[in-house]
């Protein structure tokens, strides 16, 4: 499957909060940001933001060094238009996270809320990290959620990749030093639970 054609199409079929993973906001990854990120001119880039609100909390906040990166250019587009004029301090980025070159030791947090567990091949993921590995400034803080043990087994009907924290570390590996992790229960808009598991890493 084409991913890039499937993430068009659920953008320019279903309303922003009619997926499963939309909320008001994104408080668990709001509150680990912010331990990190403690000045304003921090660089946190969002990775598979989409139509996400956790670029207007940012901006809300006050940092103003802020990129959000995604495959689908209608989810930028709709992130873009709900901002309006605040959007044009925005580094916005449409682009296959696996194959893009994001620029050397640029950003001090990394977010994805849901992006890594579609990685379903070692290549992918491991591409994935060397783009990680590449973008971070040294000790820089890395934030990924994927579902977790108990989570679903796919996601907009594609397959994903579910992680423990133990097991989501590894894939990243010793030059990324787990600070903590935690567990987030995700209310959907459609009255159910989904299991999120969020590893907060720094860049050794």
């Amino acid at each position: 499957m084409n991913q890039r054609f499937h993430w068009e199409t659920v953008y320019r079929t279903k309303a922003p909060d009619a997926v499963s993973w939309y909320a008001p906001h994104l408080d668990t990854s709001l509150a680990l940001i912010a331990r990190t990120a403690t000045s304003p001119s921090s660089a946190i880039i969002d990775v598979g933001g989409g139509e996400a609100t956790l670029v207007d909390d940012l901006l809300a906040r006050g940092y103003t060094d802020v990129s959000v990166l995604d495959i689908s250019a209608e989810a930028i587009r709709v992130a873009r238009g709900r901002l309006g004029a605040a959007a044009d301090g925005v580094d916005w980025r449409v682009a296959d996270i696996t194959q893009t070159t994001l620029p050397e030791q640029r950003y001090d947090v990394w977010h994805d809320r849901a992006v890594f567990h579609f990685l379903l091949e070692r290549e992918q993921r491991a591409a994935y990290v060397r783009q990680v590995a590449r973008a971070m400034r040294p000790g820089g803080s890395v934030i990924v959620a994927t579902f977790g043990p108990e989570g679903p087994t796919k996601c907009s009907g594609l397959d994903i990749v579910r992680y423990d924290a133990a097991g989501l570390h590894d894939e990243f590996g010793p030059a990324f030093r787990l600070v903590e992790s935690t567990t987030e229960l995700h209310q959907t808009p459609f009255g159910t639970t989904q299991q999120f598991v969020y590893c907060f890493c720094r860049v050794e």
